[in-house]
């Protein structure tokens, strides 16, 4: 069961002028960053708030780190802005495969590495109203 909005994930060009947008405009302040090789990224999660059931509410700022990684084609084609939004779940392999038979299309087979250990899979936009979805369950709640 989906239990929170996890994050809103934002592209953008420069990491550290965007982080610093968001410091001195709303006064969030970065709680983890890392780079995701994997993905080809460098990111910055902004923690917002904590949630009833455990978890937080994040912005995940993304730069890319080389050309050919998803956000810098994204990037591209779109220009800076939201990219997609995650849901919190308990479960990311059970939600994924309830979503799966619904008809809408899990665009990985097996849950990947996220940011701060935790576990992804992304849903396809076209499937999802336009919005490219992540499910994510945190390190924390991850039984695996």
């Amino acid at each position: 069961m989906l239990t929170r909005i996890d994050h809103i994930g934002i592209a953008c060009f420069d990491l550290d002028k965007t982080v610093e947008f968001y410091r001195a405009t709303y006064g969030f302040e970065v709680f983890h960053s890392e780079v995701n090789e994997e993905q080809g990224v460098r990111e910055a999660m902004l923690k917002i708030n904590d949630t009833d059931d455990g978890g937080a509410s994040y912005l995940q700022l993304l730069e890319p780190t080389r050309e050919d990684s998803t956000v810098a084609k994204w990037l591209a084609k779109n220009g800076e802005g939201v990219h997609h939004i995650a849901f919190g779940t308990a479960d990311v392999d059970g939600d994924a495969a309830d979503i799966k038979a619904k008809g809408v299309r899990v665009l990985y087979e097996e849950p990947r590495r996220g940011s701060m250990g935790s576990r992804i899979t992304f849903l396809h936009p076209k499937d999802c109203g336009g919005v490219l979805t992540e499910l994510v369950t945190s390190a924390e709640s991850d039984g695996h």
